[in-house]
């Protein structure tokens, strides 16, 4: 099965999206990677829609990225005696330690370690940023608030604090068993909720032992300030934007966005870009124009995939959803405009051997009529700096490890294929033309352009680059690499 589009869809599973037929439905109509919410549902039914998952790639011979958001740390009210209450602009308002329940003068916050960060003047954003509180005094155990913006506040809402760094972990206990079931599992993707600096990632990697690449939810406004070094010690990002336009200022949210997604493509790791893509298609068979035109400008930035949320995992029509972005996928990139903007933004980064081979297939595939560009990739970083320079011609992706071709599901433009190991060049090249020619990608009349690295099954050797034709009888002498 192959796409006939670059940028990867991510669609979440839940509710509505949980049995074989459902799922199978979604990747025929263009999901390549299942996102695992890890806030909803119990351990067993995660593991049954992680096997069905496995179940679907068996039966239609392609791989299939699985990626598990962790909840991260959630940061929530305690309950009132009346159930709710309504804060009216300029009124007094008390969060305290005190588990008593609320009223309309106070209720219990119970994270000592959001008054330990708080200061005079410090935001407190509850319900997703609904209401507004201002701090006026704090101590360890109560923050004096004034009410900003007033709404009805209740049982177990959720608070954002976004002018500090809190001194939380991104994960939590939950997290942790979470990230051990996951992996124990086999999932491909690590998403890290609540990221506000680099060490949050580099505790995770140590958790997860390799068994799962992390990818970092950009959601708050540290990890903004910080996103170079968080980006440096991630394999991916996330441009989460619900939480991003609770704690910033909305109208910031799309140069964020622009931003986050240049500097994961210059570093040549999986961006996905996610939050209210097709929200209206919770409910209705079709989107917004302003739904399509967000999708639409996703791709045109050059993401590597755009994701569906509750579209897919509650929503009255997860096919439609995922038939609807795989349909503006196709539009955009067919659209010339497309090329433009995507080589106008192309970063040139020549720092390494494998940097300068792979710019080379690219500038060889638009000068002459290639067909498509092969790599062979052990751990799948010779398929990401191929997609990093965003060719116009089909990415192959070749390798010998099935937990590579899944976890480049996720990668622009890469059609992974599992080969046999190659001990040799000569191999490698032929096992890229029956790629190309058995996936449709070429003819025995076409070219393709291999890349590889020898010795063999070395991460970071890709040093060599060869024009071959498809046609094997023509390949009469390889060098012997």
């Amino acid at each position: 099965m192959r796409r006939h589009r670059n940028v990867k869809i991510v669609a979440t599973l839940g509710p509505a999206s949980s049995t074989y037929e459902m799922i199978r439905a979604l990747f025929e109509a263009g999901a390549d990677v299942f996102r695992l919410n890890m806030s909803h549902g119990v351990h067993e039914d995660i593991r049954k829609r992680h096997e069905i998952i496995r179940q679907v790639e068996r039966d239609l011979g392609r791989p299939i990225g699985i990626l598990a958001d962790l909840q991260g740390p959630k940061l929530r009210v305690g309950v009132f005696a009346n159930g709710s209450e309504e804060l009216v602009e300029g009124a007094k308002f008390r969060m305290d330690l005190s588990t008593a329940p609320g009223d309309v003068n106070r209720v219990n916050l119970p994270h000592p370690e959001i008054f330990a960060a708080l200061e005079a003047g410090t935001t407190l954003l509850v319900n997703d940023g609904k209401i507004r509180l201002r701090v006026n005094a704090c101590g360890k155990d109560f923050a004096d608030c004034t009410v900003e913006v007033g709404g009805t506040i209740s049982n177990r809402k959720g608070v954002n604090v976004p002018d500090v760094v809190l001194p939380l972990a991104a994960l939590s206990e939950k997290d942790r068993g979470d990230l051990e079931f996951a992996c124990e599992l086999g999932v491909d993707w690590l998403a890290l909720s609540f990221v506000q600096r680099p060490d949050d990632v580099t505790e995770a990697r140590a958790l997860a032992k390799g068994r799962a690449a992390i990818l970092s939810k950009i959601e708050k406004p540290a990890a903004v300030k910080a996103y170079d070094a968080i980006l440096q010690v991630s394999d991916g990002i996330m441009v989460a934007r619900g939480d991003l336009g609770v704690e910033l200022p909305v109208t910031s949210v799309p140069p964020i966005q622009k931003r986050l997604v240049r500097g994961a493509r210059a570093a040549a790791k999986p961006v996905i870009v996610a939050t209210q893509m097709l929200e209206s298609m919770i409910e209705s068979p079709v989107p917004t124009r302003a739904e399509v035109s967000d999708v639409a400008t996703a791709i045109y930035e050059g993401a590597d995939a755009i994701m569906l949320s509750a579209e897919s995992a509650a929503g009255k029509y997860p096919v439609e959803a995922v038939t609807t972005m795989n349909n503006v996928a196709m539009s955009v990139e067919k659209d010339p405009t497309y090329r433009s903007v995507i080589e106008a933004s192309r970063q040139v980064r020549r720092e390494s051997v494998a940097d300068g081979i792979v710019a080379a297939a690219r500038e060889i595939a638009e000068a002459t009529n290639i067909k498509a560009i092969c790599c062979f990739s052990q751990t799948g970083t010779t398929a990401s700096l191929v997609a990093r320079e965003r060719p116009h011609v089909p990415i192959i992706a070749l390798t010998p490890l099935m937990s590579t071709a899944r976890r480049m599901a996720l990668t622009w433009g890469a059609h992974c294929v599992i080969t046999e190991p190659q001990e040799r060049f000569k191999g490698a090249v032929l096992a890229a033309i029956g790629a190309a020619r058995s996936d449709g990608f070429a003819t025995e009349e076409d070219q393709i352009v291999v890349t590889a690295g020898v010795p063999f099954n070395v991460k970071g050797t890709t040093n060599i680059l060869r024009v071959a034709p498809c046609d094997e009888r023509l390949i009469s002498r390889v060098d012997p690499g």
